[in-house]
């Protein structure tokens, strides 16, 4: 029996993706997508216990240790393109499979950089598990939306999503467990040379063995993904030119707003999360330890995850732009609650950014992709270079922090936000209603 989804042909469109899955319901393939959020959420998410951990061992200032940040989001802006080229094609599940083998490889890359006992040797195992991310994220986006009735696509992209937080909620805190927990009680700072080195590359087998373990649980899901390569059948645009013309999408004012609102979104959910555990370590705000502090991330990503299940409700209620408007001047408030002030209020106000976070990527992806059709996997490659956000806005607020205090940096996402909301009056309407642009 074939059990491969049938699609109608594709619209002819010019520069049209050159494969595409249409608007089908295939449940079984929903919960494979489902999956791939989960994991690449929880790899992402890790960098956040990560950073702490290489701080210490190198001795290093906010703005240096951000660059794990810098070299990870990099991956989205130069791997993006030409991961929707693959998917033109060879399609979005074998596409899927490259991804995961390239972040398997980007995983093992730890074992050499762990030896050199060199920071720019984690930064490049990064980048290389960062691009294999980026290319499972360019097919898993567009894939969500098609699964299913165009109407619902907001509320099933955030659902999706949901489980996107459920990795960022369970890997931090296994992370702070497994890699914040065993922080030597020796100051780096007080050896040199061999030694240094030496306690560097004993000090980072902890991050080798989480590493190591999510590479072969990679392997495995790629093994799955290869066998049901088959499942979705993909129809054959007569456009072949090998990356499309996605840049041209940037002409329609409403995806041009919405691609610069990821960039946005990324770069401040990123520096947040990234800063959480120094932020809440300082005796002004919860005064906590390092492995103690770790463990309070989850709050942060776990309110993302709660808050895309009420969001997926929320947007077949009301019209998309108007929650996210909502929901980005409720942040808004958060953090000028949280840099005003001390304690627990502090501390709290900032986690709780993570609550009303949830429904903003999904519904700013799903508002600037409105009407976009077969030109889905092109639209997805230019939002997942905005993606690099996550590089730059991150470094800017390490930068910040160095200069005034981790509180006053706090005031790049706000501006951050600020766009947002911007965008989600702008798109209050549907796209239909403003026309194409």
């Amino acid at each position: 029996m074939n059990d491969t989804v049938p699609v109608p042909p594709a619209d002819r469109d010019p520069g049209a993706c050159a494969r595409r899955p249409s608007h089908v319901d295939a449940p079984d393939l929903r919960l494979f997508v489902f999956a791939l959020f989960f994991i690449f959420g929880g790899i992402t998410s890790l960098n956040d216990v990560v950073i702490p951990k290489l701080k210490g061992l190198f001795t290093l200032k906010y703005a240096e240790v951000m660059l794990v940040q810098s070299a990870f989001f990099a991956a989205y802006f130069i791997i993006s393109l030409p991961a929707a080229a693959v998917v033109r094609r060879i399609g979005y599940m074998r596409t899927a499979a490259v991804g995961l083998l390239l972040m398997t490889g980007g995983c093992l890359l730890f074992i050499p950089a762990s030896s050199s006992g060199v920071f720019a040797t984690f930064l490049a195992a990064l980048f290389v598990l960062a691009s294999g991310i980026t290319v499972v994220q360019v097919v898993a986006n567009p894939l969500i939306s098609m699964l299913g009735p165009p109407a619902t696509a907001h509320s099933r992209l955030t659902f999706a999503q949901a489980f996107n937080s459920l990795g960022t909620t369970v890997f931090p805190y296994v992370g702070s467990i497994l890699i914040l927990g065993s922080i030597s009680k020796v100051d780096p700072s007080r050896l040199a040379g061999a030694a240094l080195d030496s306690f560097r590359i004993e000090e980072t087998h902890v991050i080798v063995r989480t590493y190591l373990g999510l590479a072969a649980a990679l392997i495995l899901v790629a093994a799955v993904v290869w066998i049901r390569r088959n499942r979705l059948k993909e129809v054959k645009d007569e456009d072949h030119s090998i990356m499309g013309h996605p840049f041209a999408l940037l002409r329609r004012r409403r995806f041009a707003f919405g691609a610069a609102c990821i960039f946005l979104y990324v770069g401040a959910e990123v520096a947040i999360g990234s800063l959480m555990v120094s932020y809440l370590m300082q005796p002004s705000v919860l005064g906590l330890g390092a492995e103690d502090a770790g463990k309070h991330v989850p709050f942060y990503w776990g309110g993302a995850m709660v808050g895309r299940f009420i969001g997926a409700y929320l947007l077949r209620v009301f019209a998309p732009g108007k929650v996210l408007a909502a929901f980005a001047s409720i942040v808004l408030a958060l953090l000028l609650s949280s840099a005003h002030s001390s304690g627990a209020l502090a501390g709290w106000t900032l986690l709780a950014v993570g609550l009303f976070n949830s429904i903003m990527f999904p519904t700013i992806f799903s508002l600037a992709c409105e009407g976009l059709g077969a030109r889905a996997a092109e639209g997805s490659g230019i939002i997942c270079v905005a993606i690099v956000g996550g590089a730059v806005v991150p470094l800017l607020t390490g930068r910040v922090a160095d200069w005034q205090g981790l509180q006053f940096a706090l005031a790049v996402p706000a501006l951050c936000y600020a766009g947002i909301l911007s965008f989600g009056i702008y798109a209050r309407r549907p796209a239909a209603e403003r026309g194409r642009g």
